[in-house]
Order: C-alpha cells, then sequence, then structure tokens
C-alpha cells in the first residue's frame, strides 16, 4: 500500500458515499491506496454506510468503529495506526475539503526523500464559514503560530499529507491534531503550506463551538509550548554527552 486517506467521522452518515466517490475519482490514477474510515462513536447510519460502502462498489474503504465517541485526535491516531500505507492523507469527513486538492499535496511530499520528516499543511484562504468564525479562526491561528513558530496560517485544516512513520513519533494528547505542524517541527520535520478550496457543509451539522475550543485550546497551547522546551532540552543534553 503507498497511500492511505485517514478520515474520522462522527454523525456523518449522509457525507459518506459521495466523499467516497471523489476520492477515489482522484486517486484511482495512483497506485494502490485505501481509505481508512474511523467511525468515532456515531448514533446515526456513518457505519452502516461505510460497511456498505466496502462491501459494494468501493473495496479500498476500510471501516473501523470506535463504541463510543473519544475525539478528533483518537480518531486520525486510530487511522493511522491502523493504515497500511507509507504515506498518509488527512481529510474532513463533514466534505468541505476537497479531495481535488490532494494530488497538489502529494506532488510536494514526492520532493521530500524517503525517511524524510515532513507535513504538507493546506491553508484554507478563503474559507466558507461565517465572517464571526473566520474572525476568530484568524486571530487563534496568528497568536498560536506567533508563540509555537510553526508557521503554519491554518492548523485547523483537515487537509495534510505526512509519512506516517512520522505521526507515529508524535506524542498523543487529545487535541494533538491542530498542533500538528508545530509537533512535527519539534522532531526536525518540515513544514510545506499549500493553498487548498474550502467547500460549504451539504448534510449534518458542524460538531464544535468556538468557546469549547477556545478553553481546551490555552490549555493545549501552554501543553506544546512544555513539549517543545523539552525537546530543546533534550537535543541539548544529548550533544553535549556527545
Amino acid at each position: 500500500m503507498d497511500i492511505s486517506v485517514v478520515i474520522p467521522a462522527k454523525n456523518e452518515q449522509d457525507n459518506i458515499f459521495p466523499l467516497i466517490q471523489e476520492i477515489v475519482a482522484v486517486l484511482n490514477s495512483n497506485k494502490k491506496f485505501e481509505i481508512v474510515y474511523v467511525d468515532d462513536g456515531s448514533d446515526d447510519n456513518t457505519y452502516s454506510n461505510l460497511c456498505l460502502a466496502a462491501a459494494s462498489d468501493f473495496p479500498q474503504v476500510r471501516p473501523i468503529r470506535h463504541r463510543y465517541s473519544v475525539g478528533q485526535s483518537k480518531a486520525i491516531h486510530t487511522g493511522v495506526t491502523f493504515a497500511e500505507g507509507n504515506l498518509i492523507v488527512t481529510l474532513d469527513a463533514d466534505g468541505q475539503n476537497d479531495p481535488a486538492d490532494i494530488p497538489n499535496l502529494l506532488k510536494e511530499a514526492q520532493k521530500f526523500p524517503v525517511g524524510s520528516h515532513y507535513c504538507i499543511a493546506g491553508y484554507r484562504k478563503s474559507r466558507k464559514d461565517t465572517a464571526w468564525k473566520r474572525i476568530q479562526s484568524k486571530i487563534a491561528n496568528k497568536v498560536r503560530s506567533r508563540i509555537l513558530g510553526d508557521n503554519t496560517p491554518d492548523t485547523g485544516c483537515g487537509l495534510k499529507v505526512f509519512p506516517k512513520d512520522t505521526f507515529l513519533q508524535l506524542p498523543y494528547f487529545d487535541h494533538m491534531h491542530r498542533f500538528l505542524p508545530a509537533l512535527v517541527r519539534r522532531i526536525g520535520g518540515k513544514i510545506v503550506v499549500v493553498e487548498v478550496s474550502h467547500r460549504d457543509r451539504q448534510f449534518g451539522a458542524s460538531k464544535y463551538n468556538m468557546l469549547g475550543r477556545l478553553r481546551v485550546g490555552i490549555v493545549d497551547l501552554l501543553g506544546v509550548m512544555w513539549l517543545q522546551r523539552r525537546g530543546k532540552i533534550a537535543l541539548l543534553e544529548t550533544t553535549h554527552e556527545q
């Protein structure tokens, strides 16, 4: 397996088939690929639709199910762990990420030698969100980028490409998916930002509220700052010992 598309999903029953069709159409000319869907404790027909897709027209689909919801980061971690591909592509299950952008990110990934640590991060420059949500996101991204130095304008974009080995070397914690560029840089990896499109949600409703994200975001930001500092100390200690 060359490419594993990992998609965390919760209560996205109506978005399953349209998104799978788009991904298959985009990647069919590639080598071997799979679509690892992780149903994070949905209480609708998300998992049954995934099983139906895998059993019918889309053998590339591998459904995995959490018995109860444990969050997007854990769902991504589960998907990457079970993925058979060396290269991971992540995107959101709501259909707002356009699979047509995947080849552009893969093209950037091909520039890195095998064994490199990197993350190709999507940047939703023209977001299909309310003005209030765009303002909040812009402020949050500027603060995070200034503090962590990840040079990434949109870490909230679900569309990313990175080696499986890189991801498995990162420290796992809840909400880590929002800090992937900073965590990759912490282990010496490179970050490449690629502008991608953003679409309106066609079915279902958003699972996030801004106040909840702000509350946990501050705590997580402090945690990542600590991890970065500990990484620098460990590097200095190793260099001194040598």
